[in-house]
């Protein structure tokens, strides 16, 4: 278990940088809709792949660079909700901002991932001892923000601790638990796998999460719902299956020695 300053010190730059993010995530919602929201933040993946391959150094190939765009135009298509004059035109009737703040957002959202990966990897310390590092260094950030909160308030609600679980019920705790359990599977694909496979992991299951939605509520399958899948399914078998299976290499032909031997032979009969 490592404990020197050298590593530990490091455990704070993903915790700064995702409570960046999640701040630019509240700022690009007061520029742009939900559905223009939710379609931009699709980027992540394209971003991910660009980081994967600068930061990590792993040289992924053209395929898989095809697999990963296929991905992102697979999940952007099934979100799209229908080719009306109007829902098409909300998706670029917001200000520039908007679209700045979502590219920026795909951009930390990559950083963070790529970087917790490149942590994880640093050295052979137990999957929970790095988890704890991660988290008690968001925590302590986290409850800084709180504490601010409330001196810019005057402490007219009282302090944070006394309200943290307002409002809190079993449904709330279940939900915490679920996250709490997302964080440690996603803590074990960064360690264990990598970026790429947590970004084809958080696609399919929002893709499940749809189609479970038409079973469980009153969810209605799209066209855009159909191809989408189908687009991200094509992407999860150029990525991952070998290319002897996606492409038509030529056999190499072997050629005999005997025969070689036989056709010198011939030509020097000829001459």
């Amino acid at each position: 278990m490592t404990t020197d300053w050298k590593t530990v010190r490091l455990f704070p730059i993903p915790s700064i940088i995702y409570l960046i993010h999640n701040n630019v995530q509240f700022a690009t919602l007061m520029y742009v809709d939900t559905s223009t929201y939710q379609i931009m933040g699709n980027l992540k993946i394209v971003t991910t792949g660009i980081l994967f391959r600068l930061f990590l150094k792993k040289k992924l190939s053209n395929l898989q660079w095809m697999a990963i765009i296929l991905l992102a135009v697979g999940t952007t298509t099934s979100q799209v909700k229908g080719c009306g004059r109007a829902s098409c035109d909300s998706l670029f009737s917001a200000p520039i901002q908007g679209y700045m703040l979502g590219i920026l957002s795909a951009c930390l959202s990559a950083l963070a991932g790529v970087y917790t990966e490149f942590l994880m990897k640093k050295n052979n310390d137990s999957l929970y001892w790095q988890n704890v590092q991660l988290y008690t260094f968001g925590a302590i950030f986290n409850m800084a923000r709180l504490v601010l909160d409330d001196f810019r308030g005057g402490f007219e609600k009282g302090p944070w601790w006394q309200r943290l679980f307002n409002g809190y019920s079993v449904i709330t705790w279940m939900v915490v638990l679920n996250l709490g359990s997302t964080g440690l599977l996603v803590s074990w694909l960064m360690k264990y796998a990598d970026n790429i496979v947590k970004v084809y992991s958080t696609s399919m299951a929002m893709l499940l999460t749809m189609v479970l939605s038409v079973f469980l509520f009153t969810f209605k399958p799209t066209l855009q719902l159909f191809l989408g899948i189908i687009v991200c399914m094509m992407s999860l078998h150029m990525y991952f299956a070998p290319p002897n299976m996606l492409v038509d290499l030529p056999s190499t032909v072997r050629s005999d020695p005997e025969s070689l031997v036989n056709v010198t032979v011939d030509r020097k009969t000829d001459s």
